[in-house]
């Protein structure tokens, strides 16, 4: 498992419909070592801090394995490294295999997986078409993110070690199905709710599903 390549960028105003869009998910990878702090690397910023970033969001990795699933359905398109608005492309890490809680080094610096990548429209304006949300979306290849745990430098080739692997087996995946189509999994929701390393807004969502379900008699 490695760091393929780190992404950043501060936010920028684009255009969309004629009216101005505020948007940092334009990354562009930087050579040599970025300090990695608790809230963001040094030289990136989120733009919407409503639904971006925060400690629980404060590092985007995306897998560079799904790089080639794109290129096929998106044929055409260039794809350089941080083209989903990524600060980690990764390789060797998986949605179906990363548990929530799994904790790494990379670099000096030591971080903890956190839930999936939820995608909104401004990956919409990266694209330059509105359909790439629901694609993203359906393929389940959303990414992740990560909390930084100690700060510290990263780069380009450091490689990522497992330090500690949670014993729930909660995966990234999991959660995208429960927000997409295994919104009626009573097992998994309560299973989801009790992880201590999910953040505060996925527990309250899911907290509400399962008392919608039991309301039902489900």
């Amino acid at each position: 498992m490695r760091l393929i390549s780190v992404n950043v960028g501060l936010p920028r105003v684009v255009t969309l419909k004629g009216d101005p869009v505020s948007t940092g998910i334009f990354k562009e990878p930087v050579a040599g070592r970025v300090m990695l702090r608790t809230l963001n690397l040094d030289g990136d910023r989120q733009a919407d801090l409503s639904v971006h970033g925060g400690p629980s969001k404060a590092v985007y990795a995306y897998p560079s394995e799904h790089y080639d699933f794109w290129k096929r359905e998106l044929p055409g398109l260039k794809l350089p490294w941080g083209m989903f608005g990524e600060n980690f492309t990764s390789a060797g890490l998986f949605e179906t295999e990363l548990n929530i809680g799994d904790r790494f080094r990379v670099g000096s610096a030591v971080v903890m997986v956190t839930e999936p990548r939820m995608p909104c429209y401004k990956l919409g304006i990266k694209f330059g078409r509105s359909d790439i949300v629901k694609k993203f979306l359906a393929s389940e290849r959303t990414g992740f993110y990560f909390a930084v745990l100690q700060e510290g430098e990263v780069g380009s080739g450091d490689p990522i070690e497992l330090i500690e692997q949670t014993d729930h087996s909660v995966r990234v995946s999991d959660i995208t199905r429960l927000y997409t189509r295994e919104k009626r999994n009573l097992g998994l929701l309560r299973r989801a709710v009790a992880v201590e390393a999910l953040p505060e807004s996925w527990k309250s969502y899911f907290h509400q599903r399962i008392k919608k379900l039991v309301d039902q008699g489900d």
